[in-house]
């Protein structure tokens, strides 16, 4: 079965697999405005580190297709302002302001609006085809630690949905599957929004990769009765020491497996590595509406009128993390170093 495409380039709009409908129904947002790609992003429409990186790509291509003038410096003007717009929309993942770095070059080295307008879409093509090939070496690399199969514990949504290609962490465990190892899967729910419930066992059924969907707070249970093998997810950014920022509730389960003697595994893109910080103490947090948690979907779950916390990621520091595999290749240990190499 074809690999889902959360989203695709076409007549010059942007066209998005609304994620905050599934799995109930797969419904199309056809984009031609960046403000409501920015506005996609922030409702969740696109998530994903290396998703929302491509969609901020693309909605810089946007910008510059609504942007009518002849002057040049009018208009080199106005995408930094759409730029910047995107750049606001959420604070955590490191891939969207990759890509809008590699967006800003364009605009700056940039001679004439309609080549600005054709290299902009072109580089958003080039950063999608980039993820789909990095995600097919991620998943290489990374089946390679899921030989002897068993249970693989997976927390919120690494696949297809969260890339724009195979996927991260749901990509390697699916290539460990198709390579015929004895893969069943443990997806977490992933509260408050349940990422895991309604995206990754949405991808897991479609692959017709056995799996069974548990709360978060099942896990350790499940590890004390020796029923996880492995624990692998993606992330949204990593400092360069190896820190990780990922969906929330993953630095508990890095915690727990370190304590039954699991290995933790982080996939994730290059484009994800943050080497301007040393650490995950420099890492923001995005703070999300406290109605996440009390409600779900618009009906309330909890009192009205009560205060709620709602952090979207956590941070795992990397002394947890078995390994990091990227399109480059596993690295484990020294991290500072050996993900920097990743990079020259």
């Amino acid at each position: 079965m074809p690999e889902l495409q959360p989203l695709k380039w076409e007549n010059n709009r942007l066209i998005l697999l609304d994620q905050t409908r599934l799995p109930g129904r797969e419904c199309y947002l056809k984009i031609s405005d960046y403000k409501d790609l920015v506005a996609a992003i922030k409702r969740l429409a696109v998530r994903g580190a290396p998703a929302i990186g491509i969609a901020a790509a693309y909605g810089t291509a946007l910008g510059a297709l609504e942007t009518e003038t002849d002057s040049l410096r009018l208009f080199k003007n106005r995408l930094n302002k759409v730029i910047g717009t995107l750049w606001r929309s959420r604070p955590t993942a490191r891939n969207l302001f990759w890509a809008l770095e590699r967006q800003q070059k364009i605009i700056a080295r940039g001679e004439g609006i309609s080549r600005i307008r054709e290299d902009l879409i072109r580089e958003a093509v080039k950063i999608h085809q980039e993820q789909i090939l990095s995600d097919e070496q991620i998943s290489r690399f990374g089946a390679a630690l899921l030989n002897d199969g068993g249970t693989i514990l997976t927390h919120c949504n690494a696949g297809a949905l969260a890339t724009g290609g195979c996927g991260t962490a749901l990509g390697i465990i699916k290539k460990a599957f198709e390579d015929g190892h004895p893969i069943h899967v443990m997806a977490t729910e992933t509260r408050p929004l349940l990422q895991g419930a309604r995206l990754t066992a949405f991808e897991l059924k479609r692959a017709g990769i056995p799996f069974t969907l548990i709360t978060d707070s099942m896990a350790g249970t499940f590890m004390r009765q020796a029923k996880i093998q492995a624990v692998i997810t993606g992330a949204d950014r990593i400092a360069r020491n190896g820190d990780t920022a990922n969906k929330i509730g993953t630095y508990t389960l890095a915690v727990l497996a370190k304590e039954h003697g699991i290995p933790f595994y982080i996939a994730a893109p290059t484009s994800t590595l943050d080497l301007s910080i040393y650490s995950g103490k420099e890492i923001i947090i995005e703070e999300r509406s406290a109605e996440e948690v009390t409600s779900f979907q618009g009906v309330k779950s909890a009192p009205k009128g009560i205060k709620a916390a709602n952090p979207s990621f956590d941070i795992t520091p990397h002394e947890y993390i078995t390994a990091i595999v990227t399109e480059k290749g596993i690295v484990r240990g020294q991290y500072h170093t050996e993900l920097a190499r990743q990079v020259e």
